[in-house]
């Protein structure tokens, strides 16, 4: 999500370099393996569905627009730009006015057994 509103407060067509700790986010980008699913029909393979494919296509979307390049950084390793995005995704969190994921709303429900 982080990255959704990173790149959705951009004014205008932008080149970025988009740094996250999440190396799953990162992979999926850099490797297209995104693009794989979504011609899928969010399918990561035949048994497995993509999880939030609602988040993908906004982050898809924008990655069409703008030119983006995904780079990895370790987290909880000290770098001062990490360690206050973490600050800041915390006290959002906090935060009482949080929106509503729709799209993770409407996923069933599965209950352990």
């Amino acid at each position: 999500m982080a990255a959704i509103v990173g790149l959705e407060a951009l004014r205008g067509k932008c080149e970025v370099t988009l740094y996250s700790d999440s190396e799953y986010l990162v992979k999926a980008m850099s490797r297209k393996w995104v693009q794989r699913w979504r011609a899928k029909g969010w399918k990561r393979n035949k048994r497995e569905k993509a999880l939030n494919p609602d988040l993908w296509e906004r982050l898809l979307q924008l990655c069409e627009y703008h030119e983006v390049r995904f780079s990895w950084v370790k987290g909880h390793a000290g770098t001062p730009e990490n360690v206050r995005c973490d600050e800041l995704a915390i006290q959002a969190a906090q935060q009482p006015n949080l929106l509503a994921d729709e799209g993770y709303a409407k996923e069933p429900q599965v209950k352990a057994s």
